[in-house]
Order: structure tokens, then C-alpha cells, then sequence
């Protein structure tokens, strides 16, 4: 039986874990556990087998981490001697991956109104690891660390200086799979150092831009609101909008967090799913409203990206729709001809690795993300036992 590195990444509806062997470098988990729709109908199925989790349809994350846990010890091909988790919010204190005690825990505990939707969450899984195993090394990984690459002057906001020192500024997120995809780009293309763009596209969605392989613009601000359009979330809005909302429409501001994180996006302009697979083949004149508002985003905030990066080189699909979503591609190719992008509608449809024609000048690219490989590849990096 070798020894195991628990990964594990609870999100704001899902508890998602893989098992890899600590030894060696593997990238192929030997187990995966994926418990979704967490307060509203848990479902977890955990390899092969489908589990219906106990506590009924409100069961919380604290709820069911334990029991979720257990369940993965007993089918684990050997015994779990290391975790690492899954952190949305670093601050700027997290820069990199760490070993989580108590002093690093009250810290992230400190950014929580930063990362409402996943903060507590993410930390609700350490602490669940942490009780079943507590001789083990917990490492923290962080989505925010991959963007610390990026330049000050688009770091700041443009407020007063007390603001700023308050920790008010662009930090960037989906940093975990921004680095898997960083690491992959030479294998696929030799325009791996050059001006590439990744659009991790899926129900949180964000672009970085890349020189080199290292973030140096990326659409996710302060939180993980800004930017695109997302499943759930506006991306980019007036913040006068906001204001309106609670000052001439009466709205309290729980309900404007609500409406922001949760009530947006593509289920609140289709009032249907945040589904982009239901999206597309649905009739709606609000399902159909609902994607071109999501293209023209994505369409939008990658010119602003091409800007930053002086030009593109490349851009790259990755996440729940960049990888699965062929008309999403086909259509964002389509508005981004201007920057010379011409995609190949065979190679789009079969979703191979480049889907651009031999006469685009940008390479384009489909690369699924590993957000838990990197995570296992530092905790082995961090404790190689």
C-alpha cells in the first residue's frame, strides 16, 4: 500500500478530492470523489460508485466533510500522509504554497470577505482534514499566488492611498489552473513564451494574460466577481449600478451579495440554468440572450488582454466550457478574427489540442486544466516525506 496525497478543493455548491501516490511525480489520480449540489440535493459519487449522501437536501458542507472523508479513507489505495487544499484567497501575504497551522489559518480566515462564496468553504476542508488526521502536513495552495507576476500599475485601483494600504487592489484568480495550463504550453505549441491568452472559461470564468508563461493581466479583480460574465456572477458592472440598487431600488445589501454571487450571469439574464450545455439548446429568446451576452464578454475582454500583452500569440480554451463548449469556441474565434484568429471547424468540432487553420496567425488551443495535479505536485515539493 503506498502512502496517498489527499487533495482536496470544496467549493461553494461541491466537495471535489483526488488520492495521488506521494512517491514519484503522477499526474493520474488513483481516486476521485466529486459531491456536488451542496444545499440544494447532495449526490456524491466517489469512483465508480454513486452515493446518496445522509442529512437530506439542506446538508451543509460542515455537515457532510466528515462523512465525505470517511467514505474516501476506506476505498484509498493506502493510507492519506499528506493533503493539500485548494485556497481561493492568499491577500498578499500567500504568494506561495505553505504548510497550514494555526497562524496561517487565522490569516486566511481574515480574507473571508474577500472570497465569501469559497473562503469559507476551502477552510471548512481544512479543518475537517485536520480533525481526521492530525499528524498529517496540510499545504495550502492558492488561485491568487500565480497572479503576484503581474505589474503594480495593474494591481491598483485607482482610490486614495488608505484604500490601497487596506489591501484594495486586483489580486486575480484561477491561479491553480493558469499554472497547469503554463506548464503544458511547451508541449503544444512553440509559442509557449510568447503573448498567450487562457480563458478558463466554465462557471467561474477569467482570463490571464501571459508573457513567458507568467500572469501579467488577468480579468478577476478584488474578488472573484470582476471580469467575465460567469454562470452566476455579472463580471464587469458599473459600480453606480450597484449603488442604485441599494440606494434608489431599497435593495439590502445581503441581497445585493446574494444577486451579485449567486442570482447573475447567465441564470439570471436566461432566468433558466447556469448550464451552458442546457443554454445552447434551448429555444429561449433569453437562454439565446444569455450566451451572446457571454460571447460578447469574453470577446470584449480579451481584446482588452491583447492590448496589455502589446499583441497575442496564442489563445487557449480550458475549464467546464472552453473545453467542452464547441460553438462557444467557434463563436469567440469569430469575434476575435480582428486579431487574426481563424479556427478549423473540423478540428473545433472533434476538440482536438489546435483547432486554428494554417492561415491564423494566432495559435489556438484546447487544453483541459489539472488544478489537482499542481496542487499535489507542491505538497510533494513542500514535504517530500
Amino acid at each position: 500500500m503506498t502512502e496517498q496525497i489527499l487533495v482536496l478543493n470544496c467549493g461553494s455548491s461541491s466537495i471535489k478530492a483526488a488520492l495521488f501516490d506521494r512517491a514519484g511525480d503522477g499526474t493520474v489520480p488513483n481516486l476521485a470523489a466529486l459531491l456536488e449540489g451542496i444545499g440544494t440535493g447532495p449526490d456524491l459519487k466517489i469512483g465508480a460508485e454513486r452515493i446518496a449522501p445522509p442529512g437530506g437536501p439542506d446538508a451543509t458542507h460542515e455537515d457532510l466533510l466528515d462523512w465525505f472523508l470517511r467514505l474516501l479513507t476506506e476505498r484509498a489505495p493506502g493510507p492519506v500522509t499528506l493533503a493539500g487544499h485548494r485556497i481561493v484567497h492568499g491577500g498578499l501575504d500567500f504568494a506561495a504554497p505553505c504548510l497550514l497551522g494555526a497562524p496561517e489559518i487565522a490569516a486566511l480566515n481574515r480574507l473571508i470577505p474577500m472570497a465569501r462564496s469559497h473562503q469559507p468553504h476551502n477552510l471548512a476542508g481544512v479543518a475537517a482534514a485536520r480533525a481526521r488526521w492530525p499528524d498529517v502536513p496540510q499545504v495550502g495552495c492558492f488561485d491568487t499566488a500565480f497572479h503576484r507576476t503581474i505589474p503594480e500599475t495593474r494591481q491598483q485601483f485607482p482610490l486614495p492611498r488608505r484604500f490601497r494600504e487596506a489591501g484594495l487592489r486586483r489580486y486575480g484568480f484561477h491561479g491553480l489552473s493558469y499554472e497547469w495550463i503554463a506548464r503544458r504550453l511547451p508541449e503544444v505549441t512553440v509559442r509557449a513564451e510568447g503573448r498567450v491568452i487562457v480563458a478558463h472559461l466554465g462557471n467561474g470564468a477569467s482570463l490571464c494574460g501571459m508573457i513567458r508563461r507568467r500572469s501579467v493581466t488577468t480579468t478577476m479583480g478584488f474578488t472573484p466577481l470582476d471580469g467575465l460574465m460567469m454562470g452566476n456572477r455579472p463580471g464587469t458592472l458599473d459600480p453606480g449600478a450597484v449603488l442604485y440598487l441599494i440606494d434608489e431600488m431599497g435593495l439590502p445589501v445581503t441581497e445585493v451579495r446574494d444577486l451579485l454571487f449567486h442570482g447573475s450571469g447567465l441564470k439570471g439574464v436566461s432566468a433558466i440554468t447556469n448550464d451552458m450545455r442546457s443554454l445552447l439548446a434551448s429555444d429561449e429568446p433569453q437562454a439565446r440572450l444569455a450566451v451572446d451576452l457571454f460571447v460578447e464578454s469574453c470577446c470584449h475582454q480579451i481584446g482588452a488582454a491583447a492590448a496589455d500583452l502589446k499583441g497575442l500569440d496564442a489563445l487557449a480554451f480550458t475549464g467546464g466550457i472552453g473545453e467542452n463548449a464547441v460553438p462557444i469556441r467557434a463563436r469567440i474565434a469569430e469575434g476575435c478574427a480582428w486579431l487574426g484568429a481563424r479556427i478549423d471547424a473540423q478540428a473545433n468540432d472533434a476538440g482536438r489540442t489546435r483547432i486554428a487553420t494554417p492561415d491564423s496567425t494566432i495559435e489556438m488551443l484546447v487544453l483541459p486544466t489539472n488544478e489537482e495535479a499542481v496542487i499535489a505536485d507542491h505538497a510533494r515539493t513542500l514535504c517530500p516525506g
